[in-house]
């Protein structure tokens, strides 16, 4: 099977599609916040006015056929959870934490209705892996994906809408 992507309106083609989409904030920061007192954002964590707590995780959907397509998200925690993973970020075993309970605060466009706002589970990994983030089992399709898993057909239509949005792409 082709995993590719052609692009009829760039010409260009994509051997290999992209399986992994991330954000690099939360979808409530702004870039006023930055250097901002009680603010600080970094590649997995991010505080903003010293009273919203977020860490960056990986939602993980099976494609059938057996990899993993992921999203780089970001979920908020309560204060006191997010101290506690602040606490362990870099301690070996920390991945035998319970869970903890968040919100996802990452808007991804390829879903409707919004993905703002899904609860979560996040769950700790080894120290250097980012946490696997665990979706409600809801109707909701980014929450049914990862339950039941998509289709290469499905990855290649999310790289067309996230590269190309503005193109009709087709396989090569």
């Amino acid at each position: 099977m082709n995993r590719g992507l052609a692009c009829s309106c760039f010409g260009e083609c994509r051997p290999e599609l992209p399986m992994n989409y991330t954000a690099a904030a939360p979808a409530v920061w702004a870039p006023a916040f930055a250097g901002a007192g009680g603010c600080m954002l970094s590649s997995d964590q991010c505080v903003i006015h010293a009273q919203h707590y977020f860490v960056k995780g990986l939602i993980e959907i099976p494609v059938l056929g057996g990899e993993v397509f992921s999203w780089g998200v970001w979920v908020t925690l309560s204060r006191e959870n997010f101290s506690r993973a602040a606490s362990l970020w870099g301690t070996p075993g920390r991945e035998t934490e319970q869970p903890y309970f968040g919100w996802l605060t990452t808007e991804l466009a390829v879903y409707s209705p919004t993905t703002l706002n899904l609860k979560t589970h996040v769950h700790t990994r080894a120290v250097g892996e980012l946490p696997f983030v665990e979706l409600e089992s809801t109707d909701h399709p980014l929450a049914v994906e990862q339950r039941i898993g998509i289709t290469w057909d499905r990855v290649r239509e999310i790289a067309t809408a996230l590269l190309h949005p503005s193109c009709d792409s087709q396989q090569p």
